[in-house]
């Protein structure tokens, strides 16, 4: 009788211990789940788990794509004015900017020198010009008209010259501006051209 009461008691605690080695393994199943399913959910974006498309790739900043594309297209586009600047035989500072919609609300820009500086070579007894300061006046004034530079269908506001040279154009989602100063104002125009030509075929 005492035998089999310890024989019972015995198959009792290998019963008791199969069954918290049945519920440690459950367990563990449980945390294994959980760890899979939260590092899949945090390598999808937010619009994604929501059930929106997750942006395209390399814009997870959620830059529009054509905004993106800006810094590309824009090498191109100061690197086809410093041509064209070379082409003149004249020097100066470069400048290609774009703004989304219809008016300018921020926007991106950037700007190369075509020479040795901002600074022009002015002759004797006249004052040297910021070149840049120049490009990004004639960059400003185009922001606001949605006309070249010097178009005078305004005067000229605080901090504009009124002076020609810059090229702004319609793209495809806002707008490209180009603006160049270093030569006459025919020259300038003509290197702002070719970077809005250029900044067309990406934006």
């Amino acid at each position: 009788m005492v035998a089999e009461e310890k024989q019972m008691g015995i198959v009792s605690l290998v019963a008791k211990g199969n069954d918290r080695i049945g519920t440690a393994r459950t367990c563990a199943l449980a945390v294994a789940l959980c760890f899979i399913f939260a590092s899949a959910t945090a390598q999808q974006s937010p619009s994604a788990v929501h059930g929106n498309p997750a942006p395209s790739a390399g814009l997870d900043d959620g830059r529009p794509l054509h905004v993106a594309k800006f810094d590309r297209t824009a090498d191109h586009a100061l690197l086809a004015m410093e041509k064209r600047a070379h082409e003149l035989g004249i020097q100066g500072v470069a400048v290609v900017a774009y703004f989304d919609g219809d008016s300018v609300r921020s926007w991106v820009s950037k700007m190369i020198v075509a020479g040795n500086g901002i600074e022009d070579q002015p002759a004797q007894n006249q004052k040297a010009s910021n070149l840049l300061a120049v490009a990004y006046s004639k960059a400003s004034e185009m922001a606001d008209t949605l006309k070249n530079s010097g178009s005078h269908v305004r005067p000229p506001l605080t901090g504009e010259f009124g002076w020609n040279g810059g090229a702004i154009a319609r793209g495809k989602h806002g707008y490209l501006v180009a603006a160049f100063s270093g030569g006459k104002g025919d020259q300038d125009f003509s290197v702002s051209t070719a970077g809005i030509e250029e900044m067309k075929k990406g934006l």
